[in-house]
């Protein structure tokens, strides 16, 4: 089964119907351009955002993860209950589906066993920050994972979570709602679907194909 295929009968209703699957709402990520970027936000710090625009505010998150391995499958964000029309590989300016062969896909390359949702003008607050504190810091600066992500994720006792939402500045709105992927490294595409006039109903990021 194709990709697409797959993310259109597990994802086109209001829920997620598969023994496979343990599924979370896990909080809400506010966008403020509708500019939506995917990635390792460890490792790309210049993401082109998606060519569709989304709505601006807040939208609820939902994660997905395979019983089996509690790894997370999916992350969902949902921006309205339309009825689904029909589903597409999300695409960045500059990148043309017909010129793909079968199999492949555009989406973006995990290294530090991250992905992320987030708006552009989110990823600009986080490249300031980052910049911030490497000047304030100096050689005792220990990157942007240790200085900013960690502790969102641990605490003294261990884990805390597989997700967290950040803020990375205190005068802009915008967060980032940041996961483990799937097992680890690997490559990932997003699926956006649409309704019968054109406007993003949901976006899914699939980091392990259940079917």
């Amino acid at each position: 089964m194709k990709h697409i295929e797959n993310i259109e009968q597990l994802f086109s209703r209001s829920f997620v119907e598969s023994p496979l699957i343990e599924s979370f709402e896990v909080g809400k990520i506010y966008l403020t351009s509708g500019k939506l970027i995917a990635c390792d936000p460890l490792i790309t710090n210049d993401m082109q955002a998606f060519e569709t625009v989304f709505p601006v505010g807040d939208f609820s998150v939902l994660l997905h993860k395979e019983r089996e391995s509690n790894c997370v499958a999916y992350t969902e964000i949902i921006f309205s209950h339309s009825p689904i029309a029909e589903w597409k590989l999300a695409t960045v300016p500059g990148q043309d589906t017909n010129e793909l062969q079968e199999g492949e896909v555009f989406g973006y390359p995990v290294d530090s066993g991250m992905g992320c949702f987030m708006d552009i003008e989110t990823q600009e607050s986080l490249n300031q920050l980052e910049k911030r504190l490497y000047h304030s810091k100096g050689v005792d600066f220990m990157g942007i994972y240790e200085e900013f992500f960690h502790e969102y994720f641990f605490d003294e006792n261990g884990a805390i979570d597989q997700y967290a939402f950040l803020k990375p500045s205190e005068n802009q709105p915008g967060t980032i709602f940041a996961f483990e992927a799937g097992y680890g490294e690997g490559f990932y595409a997003s699926y956006i679907a649409y309704d019968k006039e054109g406007q993003p109903v949901k976006i899914v990021t699939e980091f392990i194909e259940i079917s």
